[in-house]
């Protein structure tokens, strides 16, 4: 059996032990509530429509909690003017549980218990602690002694057939003696020369003078 009920100016269809959510409703976690205004009872093949509610019909359904809407922007926009405003808004809702469903003197309940929501505010029920599990023993660790002389002894330097060549012809070879650096005869006469100019003054610029125009 089902039926078509309106809350909250809005309809919806529901059955025995199925969950609802509607506008918010005046009442607390675990308490009943009936919806009497019935809009329609279907019963297999059979439909009573209402006029506009069928009489002597009604919902039984039990308050779970409460609960907020999907968030609602509203943005209001005027051009050339600088305004803007942004808003937003949640409704509140109730969720129910629908327990039973009477018409006709017959009566339609749900068989799945109703487990009622924690109402707000209240502090949640306490769970029993589990047992601790008693630690494992730690086991020992192995002698290192081994690794531990291994670190420490120096690691042997390995010497390549060609680096053994090129040492022993480093000492083998005979010092070669410098030759003093000796200066050329033109080399000498220049710098001389450059000596001599550098202490003579140099000679002042004076400027040309105009020659006066010759007259005819």
């Amino acid at each position: 059996m089902y039926a078509v009920v309106t809350t909250g100016g809005k309809q919806y269809r529901v059955e025995a032990g199925s969950t609802l959510l509607v506008e918010k409703l005046v009442g607390e976690p675990g308490s009943s509530v009936t919806l009497d205004r019935v809009l329609l009872i279907g019963d297999g093949e059979t439909v009573t429509v209402g006029t506009p509610t069928v009489g002597g019909a009604s919902v039984q359904a039990t308050v779970l909690g409460e609960e907020l809407g999907p968030k609602i922007v509203i943005f209001k926009f005027k051009q050339k003017v600088k305004y803007r405003r942004r808003t937003g808004h949640r409704q509140h809702l109730t969720r129910l549980h629908i327990d039973a469903i009477s018409a006709d003197g017959k009566t339609v309940t749900a068989e799945a218990p109703v487990k009622a929501a924690r109402a707000p505010g209240t502090a949640k029920p306490k769970v029993a602690a589990k047992p601790k599990v008693a630690a494992k023993p730690k086991v020992a660790a192995k002698p290192v002694a081994a690794t531990a002389e291994a670190e420490t002894k120096p690691a042997r330097r390995t010497r390549t057939r060609a680096s053994a060549e090129t040492a022993a012809t480093a000492e083998t070879a005979e010092p070669v003696e410098k030759k003093p650096r000796t200066r050329t005869r033109a080399a000498s006469a220049s710098k001389a020369t450059s000596v001599e100019d550098a202490d003579k003054p140099k000679p002042r610029r004076t400027r040309a003078k105009a020659e006066p125009a010759k007259e005819e």
